[in-house]
């Protein structure tokens, strides 16, 4: 009653508020979203042309046995006879097994997104003892799941170069036939039908895609004394290209491929997502930005908020299995206005907190 007694600008005032609390809560990604898409360029040097000829042309079949050396678990017949929909790769540290287990547990526990097959594999560096090598083989033979790699010490920036190199070419190797891999860490929530039904919904070829959170006019590290330096000499611009978070993001088979041969031209001490965003402009790949990924902010609980978002980084084994339970529990369902309510929910408290 009292509602209905208000002036034209008391309305005005209330109506004011109402859109300047959805313009700061969703403002960002709206514009992230529609506006602030890298526009795809028109790639007419030799470099680009050579690195994405090589790439049509890369093929790894025959050097199976040779490359296999290079991986201590190489889980070589996993992608056999198999044309995936989406491969999952979880990047992995040899002492979380129960990380690993609340993933399997989880979101990895999923083989089909309407009617299309998917696969959930983790990848690790070498184990620093035998005893961890001989326990990660035992969790190969009991899950056949996990592939290990002859990558240097994962906390370094060359080592996370290394290892998602490795991560590529077993990928071209193995899983050729794969349509679209996506790469993630182990403590990330991934929303995998959400994901799978927006990859089957472009509305474009599916190639040339790299998607995920773009990182966009982030500056190189010009301090000497930091391990990440990047010297004007080798790298003189003044902002570092594109790139996505490595949260999680999603790389078409041929970009898997373009990536790769571009990884040889790109030798600038930087780390892993930036190296991918550099080895991409190099193969003439722009990425493509979707703000249900939120990077590496973890995200405050909500179902319907986590039903629509594509990840969610910072989780705990116990936080998985309690959010999984729960969204099990409720369904897969949201409404348009309970979806509304989640994301306004969630995105709210993550403020917040």
């Amino acid at each position: 009653i009292c509602l209905f007694k208000l002036r034209t600008h008391q309305w005005c005032f209330l109506l004011f508020n109402v859109l300047l609390f959805h313009a700061l809560l969703f403002g960002a990604d709206f514009v992230e979203e529609y506006l602030l898409q890298p526009t795809p360029g028109v790639y007419t040097d030799a470099m680009v042309t050579g690195v994405r000829e090589k790439a049509r042309k890369l093929d790894l079949s025959d050097a199976r046995e040779n490359i296999s050396f290079e991986y201590p678990i190489t889980n070589a017949e996993a992608c056999r006879n198999s044309d995936l929909f989406l491969l999952a790769l979880v990047f992995s540290s040899a002492g979380n097994i129960s990380q690993r287990d609340a993933v399997r547990k989880t979101w990895a526990n999923q083989t089909l997104i309407e009617g299309f097959p998917v696969k959930t594999f983790f990848f690790l560096a070498l184990s620093d003892t035998s005893a961890a090598h001989q326990e990660l083989l035992s969790e190969s033979e009991r899950y056949g799941d996990v592939i290990q790699a002859y990558a240097g010490a994962e906390r370094s920036l060359h080592g996370s170069k290394e290892r998602t190199v490795l991560a590529l070419r077993w990928v071209i190797s193995f899983c050729p036939l794969a349509r679209f891999v996506l790469l993630t860490k182990e403590s990330v929530f991934v929303n995998l039908p959400a994901l799978g039904s927006y990859l089957l919904r472009l509305h474009r070829h599916p190639e040339d895609l790299y998607l995920g959170r773009v990182i966009q006019q982030d500056q190189p590290n010009r301090d000497p004394k930091s391990p990440g330096y990047l010297p004007p000499a080798l790298y003189p611009a003044k902002y570092l290209p594109e790139y996505c978070d490595d949260t999680a993001y999603v790389l078409s088979q041929d970009v898997v491929r373009k990536v790769y041969v571009a990884s040889a031209l790109v030798l600038a001490p930087v780390s892993a997502d930036v190296f991918v965003g550099l080895c991409a402009r190099k193969a003439g790949v722009s990425p493509t930005h979707s703000a249900r990924f939120p990077g590496d902010k973890h995200i405050h609980y909500n179902a319907c908020c986590y039903l629509y978002l594509f990840c969610s980084a910072g989780m705990r084994s116990h936080e998985l299995e309690r959010i999984w339970m729960d969204l099990e529990q409720k369904g897969g369902r949201c409404s348009l206005l309970k979806t509304y309510y989640g994301l306004v929910y969630c995105k709210a408290h993550t403020y917040i907190d």
